[in-house]
């Protein structure tokens, strides 16, 4: 009888890294951003609004390769350090912009990207309106290719 405690006492340790790990699962996710910005005008604010607005220290920036590296300090943490990083991507809309800070509760990278999109917006105005698309010609294809037009 003394033996089935000990394989419960077994068990339980063996379960409790993959319970903590489902719990902590997502730490390392990361939170996306659509700019609707050109890459440029979002490139240059997410560096004023790091170093600038943000206190933090940017360990490394590359403009063509779309990525900024910096050190976080978290207002609840007091002064431990965290990495993080800020991936940016050209597409048809704008600018795709990813936040990862790994080490951090996701509200943290959500509080960069709420901070990034005021910011873009109190330094460029409102955001290039989208090309409408045109309508389709309704006659368009409605003859044949050797047909000469009325005259």
């Amino acid at each position: 009888m003394r033996r089935l405690p000990r394989i419960f006492f077994a068990l339980t340790l063996a379960a409790a890294p993959i319970a903590l790990a489902l719990v902590v699962s997502d730490a390392g996710a990361a939170t996306p951003f659509e700019s609707q910005y050109s890459y440029d005008q979002t490139f240059g604010t997410v560096v004023r609004l790091l170093r600038l607005d943000l206190g933090v220290k940017i360990t490394e920036k590359d403009p063509e390769g779309g990525f900024v590296t910096f050190d976080y300090t978290s207002p609840e943490s007091g002064k431990r350090v965290t990495r993080g990083s800020l991936e940016l991507v050209r597409s048809r809309s704008g600018t795709h912009v990813t936040v990862q800070l790994p080490a951090l509760p996701s509200y943290h990278e959500q509080m960069i990207v709420d901070s990034l999109a005021k910011k873009l917006f109190s330094d460029h105005g409102e955001p290039p309106a989208k090309p409408t698309p045109k309508p389709a010609d309704p006659d368009a294809g409605a003859g044949d290719a050797g047909d000469a037009p009325p005259g």
